[in-house]
């Protein structure tokens, strides 16, 4: 009988497990505040009827000559100073946006210039209003595998370049902003959650941009149907995910898209109001950015606290959705 040979040792010792967690989050927007007056008069309406169908009061508008990639950098400096890392240290910068300002190059290689990240990979991150949730994914995997040990993710649109301000379905609602997140790496086990990621291409007709006009194009009720429908599935999927009920919960930060959808999903979940956050009123929906701009406006009003669960969600063009919680703040 042939003996067995014993196994060899492991050369190295297993790595130890690598966590991800939010370090720092900060925004950008431009100076220009339109109020509903102004918009409303382009499209026929009242501004009592932009605030009943949108829950908006008023958007910030980029003038002409105002660069994204110079917001997202302004934003990512803020973010990197709040978390006390040095630019020249960052492994990854990614830029979630819908509205570069041109084709090609994107604008994380602008970013990374611009904030002194010398030794970081670039690369932006197309998935319309879903595209923070998706930076997120990217960003932390990287770390998590070990592969990166810091990322800033942006979210950033200037939603008023593809806009139509004669478009009553989509002028009264989009905006413009940039927000940015500091992504380190943690010893152990993380603070972001099980990501959930989703994507339904028989939707795509819905919200779309067509290179002949390059102008913004949504119906508003099936997008509203699908929306509400699909955030409340991945809430749920994301939670169940983290191993947590829906009461374990801190806070509820969905992309602000419009306000009526905020609210029918916080009722078809049965979230109190007071958990949701709601900031739509005062920014607009600005696609990729309202999920960082919705974090730096609970963490301004006091809402935010470390150790806090924070349910992230997502819903956008494609039809493309995503869903997780984070643990507030550094371990």
């Amino acid at each position: 009988m042939t003996a067995t040979a014993p196994r060899p040792e492991p050369l190295l010792a297993p790595a130890r497990r690598t966590g991800a967690a939010i370090a720092a989050v900060a925004v950008s927007v431009p100076e220009r505040v339109v109020g509903n007056a102004e918009v409303a008069e382009n499209i026929g309406v009242s501004d009592e009827w932009i605030v009943r169908r949108t829950g908006i009061h008023s958007r910030r508008i980029a003038a002409p000559d105002e660069r994204l990639d110079s917001h997202a950098a302004t934003a990512g400096r803020a973010a990197l100073a709040e978390a006390g890392l040095a630019p020249e240290t960052l492994d990854l910068v990614l830029v979630a946006t819908t509205t570069p300002e041109e084709i090609m190059p994107g604008a994380a290689p602008y970013v990374a210039h611009a904030i002194g990240a010398v030794r970081a990979g670039a690369f932006d991150i197309g998935a319309a209003c879903t595209g923070f949730v998706s930076a997120l994914a990217v960003g932390s995997a990287q770390i998590e595998s070990g592969r990166a040990r810091s990322a800033l993710i942006v979210g950033a649109d200037f939603m008023s370049r593809i806009t139509d301000p004669h478009d009553r379905s989509t002028a009264a609602v989009f905006a413009d902003g940039v927000g940015a997140a500091v992504l380190v790496a943690t010893d152990g086990p993380g603070r972001i959650g099980p990501i959930i990621l989703g994507a339904d291409g028989a939707g795509a007709g819905h919200i779309i941009v067509e290179r002949s006009d390059s102008r913004i194009r949504m119906r508003g009720h099936e997008t509203f149907r699908e929306a509400v429908a699909r955030l409340s599935l991945a809430t749920m999927q994301a939670i169940h995910a983290a191993d947590l009920r829906l009461e374990e919960v801190d806070l509820f930060v969905y992309h602000q898209a419009n306000g009526r959808i905020l609210s029918a999903v916080g009722e078809r979940l049965g979230l109190p109001p007071d958990r949701v956050v709601d900031c739509i009123g005062e920014y607009g929906n600005t696609s990729a950015a309202t999920l960082p701009l919705a974090l730096h406006f609970s963490a301004r009003q006091g809402r935010l606290s470390t150790g806090d669960r924070v349910l992230l969600g997502a819903f956008g063009a494609g039809f493309t959705w995503g869903a997780t919680v984070v643990e507030w703040g550094l371990p």
